[in-house]
C-alpha cells in the first residue's frame, strides 16, 4: 500500500515536470540552444525505459534519438567521432543518446570492437574530452546520466526478458556482452568526472522523476543565462585586428620559374606517381585529406585539376566550400565538414575548407570574436582526431602578391571565357588585403602542427605552384607509407 501511494505521488509530480519540460524545450528552441542527453548503464539497468520516458515528454518534431550499437563497416572506416559529430543536434533540437561514445570507447578498449587504428586508449579519452568541450563552448547543454541497478534487481529483469518469447533474443544478446568490464570502466569514468548524474533504478516512477527533475533544473539554469545575455550588449564581430602580427607571407612572393618543357615532363612523372600513391593508400587503408586555401585567383582550381588528372575517380572526391546553408548554420561550424570525411583508403580534396572560420568569417564579421578565438583549438583537435585515426592531412596555402592578383583579376575581366571567375566580392575582398594577411598569418601560426602541417606555396608562377604541390603530396605520402606495414 505504501509503495502504491509513492507511485501516485510520483505520477502526480511527473505531470508538472513534463509540462515544465515542454515549455523549456519551446523557449530554448527560440534561444537556439541545443541539448544533448546521454544515458549509460549496464544491460537491463532501465536506461532504455528512462530514455524513452524522456523522449515521450518532448516534442518529437525537435527531438532526435540516437542509439549506439556495434559499428557498421562504414563506421569502422571513419574516425571514432564521425558517427557522433554528424548526429549532433542543431541549435533548435534535443538529442537523446542511448549509450554513447563512452560505450564505443569501452568496447574498443576491451577489444570487443576493432581498435587497431588507434595508438592506445588515452587518445580516445582525450578526443571525448575535446568533443564535449567543443559542444558546450558552442552553446550546447550536455547532460550525462549513469543508471545504476542492484545485481538482484538486474537478474530479476533479465529473467523476465528470458521468460518472454518477444524479448528472449535481447536477453541472449546481453549474455554475450561483457557487462563486468563495461561496469568497471564506466564506474571509473563517472568517479573522475563530476558532471555525471547517477540514477538508482529501484522504483521505476522515482527514477523517471529523478531524470526529469535534473533535466528541468539544468534547463531552467540555462534559460536564466540566456535571458541575462539578451539584456547585455552583444560582443563585437570586428575581427579584433590590431596590426601586431608577424607577416609570414612576404618571403613567399618570389619563386623560381619552370619552363613549359620542363613543366610538362615533371608533371607527367608526378601524375603517374600520384596514381601509384592512390593505389597504395587504398591497399594500406590510409585516408588522405588535402586542403587548398589561398587568395582569390591564386590558382587553387588549376592546382587541383592537375592533381586529379590521372587519378581513379572512384577513389577521390572534391569538396568545394561555399557559404553555409541554413541547416549548416544551425549546427557547429565543423559539422558540415565531418559529413564528408573520407573513408579508409580514399582521398578527399577541399577547395577551401574549415579554415574559412579563421579568414573570411573573421574579416567579414560572420563569426563572433569569441567563436573565432576558440576555433584555433577546435580545428587543431579536429585534425588531431583525423591523424589519430591514421589519416594523412596536408594543407596548402597558395600565396600570390597583391600585384599578381590585380593582374589576374584584370585578365579575367578582359577574357569573356574567364569573366565568370571574377565577382564583385573578389574586389571587395581585395580592399581588405591587410586584414586578410593578419588573419592568414594568425591561422598558419596557430594551426601549423607536426601531424597536420601548413605548406605555403608561392603561386605567382602557376607552373611552379602545381609542381611544388604534387611533390609535397608525394613526399609526405611516401614518408607515411614507411610507418604503415
Amino acid at each position: 500500500m505504501e509503495e502504491g501511494n509513492k507511485v501516485k505521488k510520483y505520477l502526480k509530480e511527473k505531470e508538472g515536470l513534463v509540462t515544465r519540460l515542454g515549455y523549456l524545450q519551446r523557449i530554448l528552441k527560440e534561444y537556439k540552444v541545443p541539448v544533448m542527453i546521454l544515458f549509460e548503464g549496464v544491460h537491463a539497468s532501465g536506461k532504455g525505459r528512462l530514455a524513452n520516458e524522456l523522449l515521450l515528454a518532448l516534442d518529437p518534431r525537435y527531438t532526435r534519438f540516437y542509439a549506439t550499437h556495434n559499428p557498421t563497416e562504414t563506421e569502422l572506416r571513419k574516425p571514432f567521432f564521425w558517427q557522433y559529430f554528424i548526429n549532433t543536434p542543431s541549435n533548435t533540437e534535443f538529442a537523446i543518446y542511448y549509450r554513447s561514445w563512452y560505450s564505443l570507447y569501452i568496447a574498443m578498449k576491451n577489444k570487443m570492437v576493432e581498435n587497431e587504428r588507434y595508438n592506445g586508449n588515452k587518445v580516445l579519452l582525450k578526443e571525448i574530452q575535446a568533443f564535449e568541450k567543443t559542444m558546450k563552448e558552442d552553446g550546447a547543454v550536455l547532460l550525462k546520466f549513469y543508471v545504476e541497478i542492484k545485481p538482484e534487481k538486474q537478474k530479476e529483469r533479465l529473467q523476465r526478458m528470458y521468460d518472454n518469447p518477444r524479448t528472449m533474443w535481447k536477453a541472449q544478446e546481453y549474455d554475450k556482452a561483457n557487462d563486468k568490464r563495461y561496469q568497471k570502466d564506466m564506474e571509473e569514468i563517472v568517479a573522475e568526472d563530476d558532471s555525471w548524474h547517477k540514477i538508482p533504478y529501484e522504483l521505476r516512477e522515482k527514477a523517471i522523476n529523478d531524470v526529469l527533475r535534473i533535466v528541468v533544473a539544468q534547463l531552467e539554469e540555462r534559460l536564466k543565462e540566456e535571458e541575462k545575455k539578451r539584456a547585455e550588449t552583444p560582443p563585437p564581430n570586428d575581427g579584433f585586428f590590431d596590426g601586431s602580427f608577424p607577416d609570414i607571407l612576404t618571403k613567399y612572393e618570389t619563386s623560381g620559374d619552370i619552363s613549359k618543357a620542363e613543366y610538362k615532363d615533371r608533371l607527367e612523372i608526378l601524375q603517374k606517381e600520384m596514381r601509384d600513391i592512390q593505389y597504395t593508400l587504398y591497399e594500406k587503408k590510409i585516408p588522405l585529406l588535402i586542403v587548398y586555401e589561398g587568395w582569390d585567383a591564386a590558382g587553387k582550381g588549376g592546382n587541383i585539376k592537375r592533381l586529379v588528372q590521372q587519378l581513379d575517380p572512384t577513389g577521390y572526391e572534391i569538396h568545394t566550400t561555399a557559404a553555409p546553408t541554413d541547416i549548416e548554420i544551425r549546427h557547429h561550424y565543423l559539422w558540415r565538414f565531418w559529413q564528408n570525411i573520407p573513408k579508409t583508403g580514399h582521398i578527399a580534396i577541399y577547395d577551401r575548407s574549415w579554415y574559412g572560420r579563421l579568414m573570411v568569417e573573421r574579416v567579414e564579421g560572420f563569426a563572433k570574436n569569441k567563436d573565432v578565438k576558440r576555433a584555433y583549438e577546435e580545428i587543431n583537435d579536429f585534425e588531431e582526431s583525423l591523424t589519430n585515426f591514421g589519416a594523412i592531412v596536408i594543407k596548402f596555402f597558395i600565396h600570390i602578391s597583391k600585384e599578381e592578383q590585380l593582374k589576374r583579376f584584370q585578365e579575367r575581366q578582359e577574357d569573356e571565357n574567364k569573366l565568370w571567375k571574377i565577382t564583385d566580392e573578389d574586389w571587395r575582398n581585395r580592399e581588405k588585403w591587410d586584414q586578410y594577411v593578419e588573419s592568414i598569418s594568425d591561422m598558419i601560426n596557430k594551426t601549423d602542427t607536426g601531424k597536420a602541417p601548413w605548406v605555403i606555396i608561392n603561386g605567382n608562377n602557376k607552373r611552379y605552384a602545381r609542381i611544388k604541390a604534387l611533390e609535397t603530396i608525394r613526399d609526405l605520402c611516401y614518408k607515411e607509407f614507411l610507418n604503415v606495414p
